[in-house]
């Protein structure tokens, strides 16, 4: 017999019996045993797993024939043409026709549904060979006869799918009928395919029979199919597995920076509603300059984690709707939105803290100023009225002689002119301290007790005065003479000593001013006192004549003049060195004016300075906002080119920085200075600050955007074309809000949105014909929540939907299945021996105990696992 045709009866005779032995038979003699047909239904219902008709029992020529025919009809059910094979030649033995049958069932049952890439059952199985034996040194398969001599192709493949078999390392390739045998018999023992092949017939035929291997070769590939069906079935589970479990991580990370900013902002409230004023002006300074440090160091990083936290919220919602997860839901209090309306809260108390705290140090000031000027009229006063009570208290007159009686009454008129040109200066007392009790001064208490006394004083002397007159009265017709002069030079020397009292006073007076216009007011008024020294000059020589007349008299006359003027106590020596005082103070004035000239004049120069920067810093953040909004809606580049734009434009923004520091540092000197207005400028400091941070955010959130849109492009397979398309559709039907310039800053932007009637003509455009059913029900897929508007990413979700590859929970389902050999459950060492460790011990710890009749120990419940995975999110 021909060495090919004996190689095929060996080996189809070995392949035939691996099926029967299935249902306890098998066949010694291919040609012989089949000739009945009933073996030969035997074998086909066993490799179909169908039962074929019930075969006749009669052992005559025509009840084989019969059979044999059912064996061939059935053959030819299964769309496989036989051709030249009768019902006759088996029954009769023919050798060829045998073969030709049994190698039409191994092609339609073995090797027909091998199928890789698309190609025929023989490519498919060759394929398949190729690319499990491609990593193997010595090993090139190209076809199904001599590419197997060498017995190394066949150990590669065992070794590629069960390394514990074989060490393949020690295999020569110089020792083919060992290596053959040894897969033999590895495969006979460990993979229960029988030996169906003869090393040295392989070995020693030129070409070995190509059916025989091809035959032999499908058994390892359905040997092996079910692991490669677990493998893609784990591979799955583990791809979606990771998903959840980045989206988890994502939802935590999220509801971390959600709690930290919280409480950051309901720590920062209260401190920011505390509107009570401290006493000092250091304290209150100190509040200030904690304010600028919340305002410069502490607020920013919250601003920039304000941002991230809605870029990472949007970011994780574009994942969860690209991978088919629900949408994520924060805990309660945690929303984007009560971020934002807390935040809102915040700079609501923040508004207007600043400008309490200075409008706080202007009352302290106020006060300070008040407090010592009240101390200084105070003393004055206080040093005036020493002793007088005693000397309007003396009865000196009921001892003194005539002329010292009359000098006693003058000097009694004289002190009742001093006594009333002080009661200006009592009430001036009494008026700063009704004010300081109404700007409510911290040490008001002394104040009002300090007042009282005077006050008590004052009306004291005015009741001890009245009575030294009408005693003096009483006893006044008792003197008959007085000194004219002397009570002249008395009249006249008190009121010019008290107008040099008030002009020392005058001089010495503190004031306080912001502006230049204020201090030249002040000088304006000095430069009027000094033109009235003349005039009181003229006075101080009058009255020092009157003294040289007295002097003159008594030379003329020979009188002697004995002590001092009997009617004051002012000498001329004191009116000459007051005035001498008076005119070293002017200078002294002079001096001090101009000095607050020059620290006004560098207050403006503050000014100026802080102007010219915001009037340039102010224009250029405005027109930054204006430049980013136009490359948000350009759609002429990619979305890579526009991104490109976006951080080009952010890197200006923060290389932009400094500018605003250097501000930041203008604006402190002028704060330190106690400057509280600039008419160079529109801008103040918080138009400023609030611009840079919108700015900020604005930047950040267009960037994010993007990304998103970007994420959406290559999650759903489309080309950069027709996002342009869909951006350009969108934005023409996207409508410009007609807002309000509500701060310097704010600028007219997109909505981003579509109301219905826009979307509907958006589609028409595009080329849909809509009537009201469909287009209500296309409604429903992109406003679920029926809001009324119809956001670009919905926009593009609808324009893509049927293209989108998505993961469900039937093929995670399936997929477990396959895992747990179509168990309805599956064990928890079947998951660590098919998943890697982390997703292995992930599914274990969330997968509930299966709970069904057929459950055995340790069982998990995969398939509400798989619901859950889709299901609604514990966080």
């Amino acid at each position: 017999m021909h060495r090919k045709l004996s190689h095929s009866i060996q080996t189809f005779t070995a392949w035939c019996n691996s099926h029967l032995r299935k249902a306890g038979t098998q066949i010694e003699n291919i040609e012989e045993d089949f000739r009945n047909g009933l073996k030969l239904m035997l074998l086909l219902e066993v490799i179909s797993g169908e039962r074929l008709p019930k075969p006749d029992k009669g052992k005559m020529r025509f009840h084989k024939i019969a059979n044999v025919n059912k064996a061939l009809d059935y053959i030819s059910s299964k769309g496989v043409k036989l051709v030249s094979i009768g019902a006759e030649e088996i029954v009769d033995g023919n050798v060829k026709m045998t073969l030709g049958m049994i190698w039409t069932i191994i092609l339609r049952f073995a090797i027909q549904d091998i199928s890789v890439e698309e190609t025929s059952a023989k490519e498919g199985l060759l394929l398949w060979c190729q690319r499990k034996t491609a990593p193997y040194r010595n090993v090139n398969v190209q076809n199904f006869h001599i590419s197997w001599k060498d017995g190394l192709a066949l150990c590669a493949l065992i070794h590629r799918h069960r390394p514990d078999l074989i060490d393949y390392s020690k295999l020569r390739k110089d020792d083919p009928i060992g290596n053959l045998n040894t897969a033999f018999e590895v495969a006979e023992k460990y993979l229960d395919i029988p030996k169906m092949l003869d090393a040295e017939d392989i070995v020693n035929t030129p070409k070995p029979d190509e059916k025989a291997i091809m035959t032999y070769v499908s058994c390892f590939y359905h040997a092996f199919a079910g692991a490669e069906q677990a493998e893609t079935a784990a591979n799955r589970i583990c791809k979606v597995l990771a998903v959840n479990q980045e989206n988890e991580r994502l939802m935590e990370e999220y509801e971390k920076l959600a709690s930290e900013l919280l409480e950051w902002i309901r720590r920062t409230i209260p401190w920011l509603e505390n509107r009570v004023a401290e006493q000092t002006m250091r304290a209150m300074q100190q509040k200030l300059e904690d304010f600028r440090d919340y305002r410069r160091v502490h607020k920013p990083p919250r601003v920039q984690e304000k941002c991230q936290l809605e870029i990472n919220f949007n970011t994780l919602q574009t994942k969860l709707r690209l991978s088919n997860r629900p949408a994520f839901m924060p805990s309660e209090g945690k929303m984007v939105s009560d971020i934002a309306n807390a935040w809102k809260g915040l700079e609501q108390v923040e508004k207007g803290y600043e400008e309490w705290l200075l409008t706080e140090i202007r009352r302290l000031e106020r006060l300070d100023h008040l407090a010592e000027k009240f101390k200084q009229k105070c003393s004055l006063h206080e040093s005036w009225t020493t002793g007088k009570e005693h000397l309007l208290s003396q009865k000196d007159y009921e001892t003194a002689s005539l002329m010292e009686i009359r000098a006693l009454m003058r000097k009694h008129e004289a002190f009742e002119s001093d006594l009333a040109a002080h009661q200006d200066r009592v009430e001036q007392i009494a008026a700063i301290a009704q004010e300081l009790n109404e700007l409510d001064y911290h040490d008001a208490a002394s104040v009002n007790t300090r007042c009282q006394g005077i006050c008590d004083q004052w009306d004291n002397l005015g009741t001890l005065t009245q009575k030294r007159r009408d005693a003096l009265e009483r006893v006044e017709k008792l003197w008959e003479t007085i000194d004219q002069l002397y009570l002249e030079f008395a009249k006249r020397a008190a009121p010019f000593n008290n107008w040099m009292d008030g002009a020392m006073e005058d001089l010495q007076d503190m004031f306080i001013v912001h502006s230049i216009e204020e201090i030249q007011s002040l000088i304006t008024a000095h430069d009027q006192f000094k033109a009235t020294l003349p005039e009181a000059d003229k006075e101080r020589i009058a009255v020092m004549g009157i003294q040289n007349e007295i002097t003159k008299i008594a030379q003329t006359y020979g009188i002697k003049l004995v002590g001092v003027n009997p009617y004051t106590v002012l000498s001329p020596q004191d009116i000459t060195n007051k005035w001498e005082a008076v005119k070293q103070l002017v200078p002294l004035r002079d001096q001090m004016l101009q000095e607050e000239v020059a620290r006004q004049q560098a207050n403006e120069r503050l000014r100026r300075s802080f102007a010219a920067q915001a009037n340039i810093i102010g224009p250029w953040i405005q027109t930054k906002m204006e430049e980013i909004g136009h490359v948000s809606v350009d759609i002429t580049g990619s979305l890579e080119e526009q991104m490109n734009n976006l951080k080009q434009y952010e890197q200006n923004i923060i290389n932009y920085k400094s500018n605003i520091d250097k501000l930041e540092g203008d604006h402190q000197l002028i704060q330190e200075a106690l400057i509280f207005d600039n008419k160079h400028t529109n801008y103040t400091m918080e138009h400023i600050r609030v611009g840079w941070e919108q700015l900020l955010t604005t930047i950040a959130r267009t960037i994010n955007e993007v990304e998103n849109q970007i994420l959406t492009r290559d999650a759903k397979g489309i080309s950069q074309e027709q996002l342009n398309e869909f951006r350009a559709s969108f934005n023409h039907f996207d409508r410009v809000s007609e807002m309000g310039l509500i701060s310097v800053f704010n600028l007219q932007k997109r909505n981003g949105m579509m109301d219905p009637d826009d979307f509907r003509a958006c589609l028409i455009s595009m080329g849909y014909d809509l009537g009201e059913v469909e287009f209500a029900r296309i409604m429903t897929l992109v406003d679920p929540n029926n809001t009324g508007v119809v956001t670009f990413q919905a926009f593009i979700d609808f324009m893509t939907r049927e293209t989108a590859e998505t993961d469900t929970a039937e093929q995670v389902m399936a997929s477990f299945k396959i895992l747990a050999s179509d168990k309805p459950y599956i064990t928890v060492e079947e998951l660590r021996r098919e998943l890697p460790p982390e997703q292995a011990e992930y599914c274990i710890s969330r997968m509930t105990k299966y709970t069904g009749f057929d459950a055995s120990p340790g069982a998990l419940d995969y398939i509400s696992f798989s619901s859950a995975l889709y299901g609604e999110s514990d966080l």
